[in-house]
């Protein structure tokens, strides 16, 4: 699995339903069952009933960014693992207890009207371990209290890696995950100047302020695309501060920022993994370009289309493996290349709290030869001359740092020019601009000499 964040989504507050508790509960365990099982929250959200999606999914957020102590404290209370659903109405209730959302009584009373509607058999177990959990709560959270798992609320592998890679901010990483990330925006700078933007978003009584390091917008209060000025007339896109960086940054160094000649061909642009289009329709808006955006899922890449369409520009796309040119190049080299690979998405887990338990320890190491593998091949179709920015959604330096290392081993006549390097989800790792810093994100540039 690998993982962009949706450009379209944004967190709902948890008491923003107006459906009864024990409904959402019923879902909620779905949901979680289904992430235990390994399926993407995304996905077990797409199954539910769209009247009850937005509060399963606030649900199903506080229960993953807790699930560690969930599933430390269900293992004292019923050491036989119960059935999948009941195991996952059980682990969604006891998250929630360990939080503020709900008072005791009404998440009980409702924790055991969801199982008398499901699992009905099982509902005198679920009010038993309730019950037990909230007159013995101290003395269990004591008996989990040096349980890295349970404490830090992601897998043992993902904390041990944190901590060699950045020994001095892994517990602030960890921190990060576990709270929401902010909406930010990206505005159509075809359309409008960001400020001119702000401007509209404050006539509108949302309030908001503008990013000074990428130019981005960052709401006060997220909110649903619809309410954004603009949004459906391509006027403005949702997309996280670390994500706004690719596409300046790659334009920048190749000097495609401040116009071209008159009469002279469109530079020939490559969006390599380009699904959902964040990046592609970034390019777009600052520069006239010949853009290729490729993605190797042709489901995915109609959500590019749709990007494309929403924001009024066009690019050239293709389904096909970024790592096999042979199957879709048609042999032209391109002035610039942007490469945001497939990773582990460990950099956007507060967006998608689902990550952390998906994700297994040896898929790092396959996603870092996948990197390779498709570093190796593009590099050909770049003309001399030319850049190619590499990145990642991912805080883990063997899918950062280390690819760059191995690549420039690997191709000499590859030099390396300034860029972000690692970018950290957490406020203390970036200079205080007043605002959020971004996504954990992976930012290498190269040209080729």
């Amino acid at each position: 699995m690998t993982r962009k964040a949706r450009s379209d989504s944004s967190p709902t507050p948890v008491t923003a339903h107006s459906l009864p508790l024990w409904q959402l509960l019923i879902s909620c365990a779905d949901a979680v069952a289904a992430v235990l099982r390994g399926q993407s929250l995304n996905d077990a959200l797409d199954a539910c009933p769209s009247t009850q999606r937005p509060g399963v999914q606030a649900l199903s957020f506080a229960v993953l960014r807790r699930l560690g102590t969930a599933q430390a404290l269900r293992t004292i209370l019923v050491p036989k693992k119960p059935d999948r659903w009941v195991d996952g109405l059980l682990l969604s209730a006891l998250a929630l207890a360990c939080g503020t959302e709900y008072s005791e009584h009404t998440l009980v009373d409702q924790t055991v009207e969801a199982a008398k509607r499901k699992a009905r058999p099982a509902s005198g177990l679920v009010n038993a371990v309730m019950r037990r959990f909230l007159r013995d709560r101290r003395e269990l959270m004591a008996e989990i209290e040096t349980d890295p798992v349970a404490h830090f609320n992601h897998p043992d592998w993902w904390i041990g890696k944190l901590k060699r890679d950045w020994p001095e901010q892994w517990q602030a990483i960890l921190a990060a995950n576990q709270e929401a990330a902010p909406m930010a925006l990206r505005v159509n700078q075809r359309r409008a100047t960001p400020e001119q933007y702000l401007q509209r978003l404050l006539d509108a009584d949302l309030r908001a302020h503008l990013d000074p390091a990428t130019g981005g917008i960052v709401l006060q209060h997220a909110v649903a695309v619809k309410r954004l000025p603009g949004f459906d007339t391509g006027d403005v896109s949702v997309q996280d501060l670390s994500a706004q960086r690719a596409a300046p940054l790659l334009l920048s160094a190749c000097g495609l920022t401040s116009g071209r000649p008159a009469g002279s061909p469109l530079p020939r642009v490559l969006d390599a993994c380009a699904a959902p289009g964040g990046k592609t329709a970034h390019l777009l808006e600052l520069a006239d370009l010949d853009v290729t955006a490729l993605d190797a899922d042709p489901q995915r890449l109609t959500r590019v289309h749709d990007t494309l369409e929403r924001l009024g520009l066009h690019a050239h796309t293709l389904a096909a493996n970024a790592s096999q040119p042979d199957t879709w190049w048609n042999g032209q080299m391109f002035d610039a290349i942007l490469l945001d690979a497939p990773c582990s998405a460990s950099g956007i887990v507060r967006r998608h709290p689902d990550v952390r338990w998906l994700r297994r320890e040896p898929d790092i190491p396959a996603l870092a030869r996948t990197q390779d593998a498709i570093l190796d091949a593009l590099w050909p179709l770049l003309k001399p001359g030319g850049h190619l920015l590499y990145c990642t959604c991912s805080v883990f330096k063997e899918e950062g740092q280390d690819r760059v290392d191995a690549f420039l081993q690997r191709c000499p006549q590859g030099k390396p020019l300034t860029a972000p390097g690692h970018l950290l989800p957490v406020v203390e790792y970036d200079e205080p601009t007043g605002s959020d810093p971004g996504d954990g994100f992976f930012y290498a540039l190269f040209t080729k000499i």
